[in-house]
């Protein structure tokens, strides 16, 4: 008998759990940022998705299904805004030391798409994720269970930003994963958070981390306060959630693109707002290919939306506070 999956309750696992891939993380010691690597060693066929429209990613464009390269070798996550781009040529460094990427007659150029999100508000903004941050998180790549909360591209994010950073709660990085019973086929999900709108648990509406009360209890409900007509306080740059999909049921690029737009929904679940004209929300879609079987693409993208909606709530439960910036985190208010 299958056993019924409670949504009530957060998914467990990490998307490590797919076969086919690596994660890795490094996380500055100077201030909170970091950037977060998937390795494809075998390569991965992927696609992408950008709902914001204030996106910064490196490398989205050959992941179009009408482009030639349909493999990528590794997949960025990073701080840093622009700057965190940087990462993505030590991932390509660690990559070609060890013979991977795409054949030429000369060597291997590893295809690494990456996505960044801003957190240079937070100490010294000189300090951001750089080549050798993206080779040290690449060294530290495994198959284990990741860390989740203030490591890698969620060290540095915040949440709840609608009323000024004031009133807003720490961010972080989230992994979920769902094994379709009675098949070899994992969907995993992992995410940065560092989104303008409050954090929900998944099918509820119970927020977790947000824009807090100004009286410091609570939390303000940004989407009640701009039905009433309060206006918001957004910085440009300022806000964006990235994160990806990967699964090693075999698909192609196009239907890859649109297992990623699904995964959308899982942003949509568990933030709210989402999509704004100051945010720069992508999500990769990956497919390792590893698995025995074929699977139906709605069903992996509506899988996908849930673990994504998942690994969102799980980055900010995990998240701990940076009180040197006034920043409180969910554990913190469990606490009250």
């Amino acid at each position: 008998m299958r056993k019924k999956l409670n949504l009530l309750h957060l998914l467990d696992g990490s998307i490590t759990d797919v076969p086919g891939l690596k994660l890795g993380h490094h996380t500055l010691d100077q201030r909170p940022t970091g950037c977060s690597v998937l390795l494809f060693e075998d390569g991965a066929i992927a696609s992408v998705d950008v709902r914001g429209s204030a996106p910064g990613t490196r490398e989205t464009d050959l992941l179009d299904p009408m482009n030639l390269v349909d493999r990528v070798h590794a997949i960025l996550l990073s701080g840093g805004s622009a700057y965190g781009l940087n990462a993505a040529g030590g991932v390509m460094r660690y990559l070609e030391e060890q013979g991977i990427g795409f054949k030429i007659a000369s060597g291997v150029v590893p295809i690494v798409p990456a996505a960044i999100l801003m957190d240079l508000w937070l100490g010294d903004f000189s300090i951001r994720p750089d080549e050798e941050a993206g080779y040290l998180a690449c060294k530290a790549a495994t198959t284990l269970p990741s860390p989740e909360g203030n490591i890698g591209a969620g060290a540095g994010a915040i949440v709840g930003k609608l009323f000024g950073m004031d009133y807003a709660m720490k961010g972080g990085l989230g992994t979920a994963s769902h094994h379709i019973p009675g098949t070899d086929i994992v969907v995993g999900a992992i995410v940065a958070v560092n989104a303008v709108g409050d954090v929900y648990a998944p099918c509820s509406s119970q927020i977790l981390a947000g824009a807090r009360a100004e009286n410091g209890r609570g939390f303000r409900d940004a989407m009640a306060e701009i039905m009433q007509g309060h206006r918001v306080a957004l910085q440009a740059g300022a806000n964006t959630t990235i994160g990806a999909i990967a699964t090693n049921a075999p698909f192609n690029k196009a239907q890859l693109k649109k297992i990623a737009a699904m995964a959308h929904d899982g942003f949509a679940r568990s933030i709210n707002p989402i999509h704004t004209m100051l945010d720069g929300d992508t999500i990769f879609a990956a497919s390792t290919g590893k698995a025995d079987m074929e699977a139906d693409v709605t069903a992996i993208g509506a899988i996908g939306a849930m673990v994504m909606a998942h690994a969102v709530a799980r980055a900010v439960i995990a998240a701990d506070s940076l009180n040197e910036f006034n920043l409180p985190a969910y554990k913190d208010y469990q606490r009250q």
